[in-house]
């Protein structure tokens, strides 16, 4: 029977060593095997103890794989994905930013352009006034001449039509009084004759003088009439102008202060993802430094674990009297060679 144990136990010794063992609690197991003390029951529930922990341990493995895996790939989806959003939005900050710096440009230039419609406006009112000024005093001067032309013409048909001989008022006599009445016509033997083409050239003149300011009047009057109008529609579309362009700086100024307020929110965005974006990132280099070792090496553990594995179970299948025919025959061997 003690031939019989050695032999059993060397069997499973041969049958555990046929693994590549990684692990010192094989070697408990084979200093078992080696000594004669412990029991077959023994070291078969020491192996499958330590077969249950290998199994354990490559559950804890796989699960611990599977967890690293799921972590590293949405750790790092997390991260294309905020480095993507950082990216975005860096480019919509600087879109922003060339937007704001385009209305300012827009805003300076309606101003400059308001300001130069309110001076053209305020020249062509400083022209229009002048020339209406001018109106009124060329109108006034020629209303004067008339009234002298007329007081003169007045004065020869007293002495060469005095049918046509209208008295003045007493106003009229003062007026002339204050400016001087022409002198009375000389003799008949002189320039002036009491009927005669002198006279009747004389007036004649002066009718065509009073003509030409009536007429000069009617033009004066039609231009300033002209004048004034195209003056009111100038001033009209300046005021329209003028208004649009109020609004569109008042729009402008209101988009500006949209577009900044983006660009403050995306800036403050930017900033919170970048931050998030570096922790992501430790997050992840922690996850490699707890995981790669595992990662790399995991099914070489799971092969050498199922060699173990294997190994224990032909162990214990030695010890657990399943290979009785090696048993039987070195016993038999022995039996003969005792007799």
């Amino acid at each position: 029977m003690s031939v019989t144990s050695k032999a059993v136990r060397k069997h499973a010794l041969d049958a555990l060593k046929s693994s590549r063992k990684a692990d010192p609690r094989l070697d408990l197991i084979e200093m078992a095997m080696h000594g004669s003390k412990i029991g077959f029951g023994k070291i078969i529930k020491m192996i499958d103890n330590l077969v249950a922990e290998l199994k354990k341990e490559q559950t804890m493995d796989g699960d611990k794989k599977a967890y690293c895996e799921a972590s590293l790939d949405k750790s790092e989806d997390k991260k294309k994905g905020l480095d993507l959003d950082i990216s975005d939005l860096g480019k919509a900050i600087d879109d922003g930013k060339e937007s704001v710096a385009t209305l300012e440009s827009e805003l300076a230039a309606l101003e400059d352009s308001i300001k130069a419609l309110d001076k053209s406006v305020a020249e062509a009112s400083a022209t229009r006034k002048e020339e209406h000024d001018n109106f009124v005093e060329t109108l006034a001067a020629n209303s004067a001449a008339k009234e002298v032309l007329g007081f003169a013409k007045n004065r020869l048909n007293k002495f060469y039509n005095p049918k046509m001989y209208v008295a003045p008022p007493k106003r009229e006599l003062e007026l002339a009084q204050n400016h001087g009445a022409p002198p009375p016509p000389p003799e008949a033997n002189l320039a002036y004759k009491k009927s005669g083409e002198s006279s009747n050239g004389v007036l004649s003149m002066i009718d065509t003088l009073v003509a030409d300011i009536d007429k000069e009047n009617q033009t004066m009057e039609v231009d300033e009439k002209d004048a004034q109008s195209d003056y009111e529609t100038l001033m009209g579309n300046s005021q329209e102008e003028r208004a649009l362009k109020s609004k569109t700086i008042t729009d402008k100024e209101a988009a500006k202060a949209a577009t900044e307020g983006e660009v403050q929110d995306n800036t403050e965005s930017k900033k919170s993802k970048t931050i998030e974006a570096m922790e992501t990132a430790k997050y992840i280099g922690g996850l490699h430094e707890e995981c790669d070792w595992l990662l790399q090496n995991f099914d070489a553990r799971k092969s050498a674990r199922s060699g173990e594995i294997d190994a224990l179970g032909k162990a214990k299948a030695v010890l657990s009297g399943a290979d009785y025919s090696l048993v039987e025959v070195k016993s038999a061997i022995h039996l003969r060679g005792s007799q």
